[in-house]
């Protein structure tokens, strides 16, 4: 089957916060409480949808200039499959659209190499959230990538 990636409709969202329940709290240790946030009723949520299943989700969250992308979640299963890039191709486009010049986001240690074959820079040096390694990086939007 294909994959497509695109904005989620309302009806998925329940979707997107599952997969992203399963992904962080259970399979990483995240706390629930710390999961969901008050930025996820103003954010951008995408999805990438195989055979009407959500598989992969990130949300962006608007500001002026600069967008703020997280929660990338992808189905164990699929990891590796290209999932991931198309959700980042979406994010990009969707964020250029709007106006966005630069993407953010906080990667975890292990996912660095992911964002930085996309373009992404690391800024600073890793710091811990939710328990686990991370480092600021950032995308200049204003090229194609």
């Amino acid at each position: 089957m294909s994959v497509s990636a695109r904005p989620a409709s309302d009806g998925e969202l329940a979707a997107v916060y599952d997969l992203r329940y399963r992904v962080f709290c259970l399979e990483q240790g995240v706390p629930e409480d710390l999961e969901r946030d008050e930025q996820d009723d103003g954010a951008l949520h995408l999805v990438a949808v195989d055979g009407g299943a959500v598989i992969g989700t990130c949300r962006l969250v608007r500001g002026e200039e600069s967008w703020c992308l997280g929660r990338m979640a992808v189905v164990e299963g699929r990891r590796g499959d290209g999932v991931g890039r198309r959700l980042l191709d979406v994010a990009h486009t969707e964020a250029r659209r709007a106006g966005a010049r630069r993407m953010v986001l906080a990667s975890q240690v292990p996912a660095r190499g992911f964002y930085e074959r996309r373009g992404y820079i690391a800024e600073g040096g890793e710091f811990m959230d939710a328990g686990i390694p991370h480092v600021l990086m950032t995308l200049e939007l204003s090229r194609e990538d």
